[in-house]
């Protein structure tokens, strides 16, 4: 879902009235505000047979709703999701142009049946209704199946053609008993993510392949199910929703197993300078960060200020999905922030010297809060406007300024040599910031903007920076370190997810850019020959991290690449 104006809630894409209501009514106020996106699509699973539903998606919990919205139901949460794919097929089932533009998309998930007592249905009232087995009894009478859809949704299909897909074979809507799905008003806040047992196999070298195949064997030991959503438009934007918010779930529910990430985020809104909190409102929020943004935009404000503010605005922001969204409405903030790290790393003027600490704190702080700025807000039109306007120049210019030179003691004199704890600490940053921009690349497809905002405009966009081949290289050496078995047995969470962005930029630096990919193989390619050893990338990357599988699907990619002539 996109928001548009000052409204106090989600509105769709393309604008369905009674969806929203429905919505609105039946989901506490959290969760509302938490949806991103609805798209009407066919479903097919093990027990629903190509039903026309609603898919609703926040940013933890898949839901379906019937066409004619009546009751939500929780399909699978995207801690359990071990797949997403586009399934380049033609389905049997539809004919003419939707069965050419049909985008199918298979999410395979971990299946677990919740005990019974947490089963819950809401329906139009909110209120828990009778049990499942009564309910899909009487739904069936009223369910809309993939040709009911052909009347509900003329704007999308051609009338002549949905009158010829009457034919299809009809269905009841989904057994909550034969799915395993939840009925829950919200999905859990925080979710917990078992520890499977990783296999114990004889010390020997081993390929990555063998390693994921018996990671999948081992994950969680929990059944496999899959759920089919046939999305029926060229202009579809569900699949990269999908990836995007299980890219984000995984990212944050990694987080959450790291203590210093939960109490740095409370200390840094503790130790914040004392500001009226407004309520946890859209107008609220929209109170705190005009006061937050004034604050910041003030004349006279130094450097210990501005950090300071930074904190705070960070802290809001990590807490609230409205005040990132928010954020992207005006262009002040963000544009004084990328001119404040220009000046303070010098962007692509090379200063001649070494950081100093100041610099340094300062820069990191800008670059985490506007990576923290980035995430949840895909949706966010007002986010591809700002960095797609006058040709890219924002995004542009923040790509610029962000990278740094990752050896300044080499040229540095006297006080400018800096504490390589705050270099390491800001570089970790900027590739956290590179990544999320990344990451707008992959979803620019998404936009009318054409090939601007790529992948490969990005990269191209970053060549003129004197310092890019040593900043690309400092975190491929990183990449080669953090896997080898010189260092500890196993990453942090945080470490983890940092290596996992980390990847996800050598492998867009490996697949579009034909300048980075050579200086990559030339540099590095025996650093990840016999650095990065199959056995010892099992034991670094513990399965009870949920961005481990995805991690390890990422090296065995990179080093495919690498290692090939």
């Amino acid at each position: 879902m996109a928001r548009t104006g000052s409204g106090s809630g989600p509105l769709l894409l393309r604008r369905n009235v009674k969806l929203d209501s429905f919505l609105k009514r039946n989901t506490d106020r959290d969760l509302y505000e938490r949806i991103r996106t609805c798209e009407p699509c066919v479903v097919v699973s093990e027990s629903v047979s190509r039903v026309f539903m609603h898919v609703v998606l926040s940013d933890e919990c898949l839901y379906l709703t019937e066409y004619a919205p009546r009751t939500l139901t929780a399909a699978v949460s995207f801690a359990r999701v071990r797949d997403i794919k586009l399934v380049n097929d033609l389905p049997d089932f539809l004919s003419g142009k939707d069965r050419e533009r049909c985008q199918h998309i298979r999410i395979v998930y971990a299946a677990r049946r919740p005990a019974r007592r947490r089963r819950h249905w809401f329906g139009r009232d909110g209120k828990p209704g009778p049990a499942p087995s009564a309910l899909s009894s009487r739904r069936s009478s009223h369910c809309p199946t993939a040709s009911d859809a052909a009347v509900a949704c003329p704007a999308q299909r051609d009338p002549g053609e949905w009158r010829k897909e009457r034919r299809l074979r009809s269905a009841s809507c989904p057994n909550p008993e034969t799915l395993g799905l939840v009925r829950v008003p919200h999905p859990p806040t925080q979710p917990h993510p078992a520890t499977p047992t990783s296999p114990q196999e004889p010390s020997q070298e081993r390929g990555l392949g063998s390693v994921l195949t018996r990671w999948m064997q081992a994950d969680c030991g929990a059944a496999e199910a899959e759920l089919h959503l046939y999305a029926v438009s060229q202009t579809s934007r569900l699949y990269l929703h999908l990836q995007s918010l299980w890219r984000s779930s995984l990212i944050r529910s990694t987080l959450l197993l790291e203590p210093l990430h939960r109490r740095g985020s409370a200390s840094a809104a503790a130790s914040a300078p004392a500001r009226p909190r407004p309520a946890s409102s859209w107008e609220g929020t929209t109170r705190l960060l005009a006061q937050l943004s004034a604050a910041l935009l003030q004349d006279g404000l130094g450097a210990e200020g501005l950090y300071l503010l930074l904190r705070e605005l960070r802290a809001a922001a990590r807490h609230s999905v409205a005040l990132r969204r928010l954020f992207w409405r005006s262009s002040e903030v963000c544009l004084f922030l990328v001119q404040t790290l220009e000046e303070s790393l010098g962007g692509c003027q090379s200063p001649g010297g070494g950081y100093t600490p100041d610099q340094l704190l300062l820069s990191t702080a800008i670059v985490q809060t506007l990576a923290v700025m980035f995430r949840g807000t895909e949706v966010e039109a007002a986010r591809v406007n700002q960095l797609s306007a006058k040709k890219g120049a924002l995004a542009s210019r923040m790509l610029l300024a962000l990278i740094c030179d990752p050896q300044p003691e080499a040229h540095a004199q006297g006080p400018l040599l800096c504490s390589q704890a705050l270099l390491s600490k800001y570089l970790d940053a900027a590739c956290s910031l590179l990544f999320e921009l990344l990451l707008v690349g992959d979803e620019s497809r998404c936009f009318s903007a054409g090939s601007l905002l790529s992948l490969g405009w990005m990269l191209q966009a970053l060549q003129p920076h004197p310092h890019l081949l040593a900043f690309v290289g400092h975190q491929a050496q990183q990449v080669a370190l953090a896997l080898s078995d010189l260092q500890e047995p196993a990453l942090s969470p945080l470490q983890a997810v940092l290596l996992f962005q980390r990847c996800r930029l050598l492998l867009a630096c490996l697949q579009h850019s034909g300048r980075l990919a050579q200086h990559l193989r030339s540099h590095f390619r025996e650093e990840f020959r016999y650095f990065v050893k199959p056995s010892c990338v099992e034991e670094k990357l513990p399965p009870c991290y949920p961005i481990s599988r995805p991690t390890l699907q990422l090296v065995a990619h990179i080093l495919t690449l690498m290692l090939q002539e």
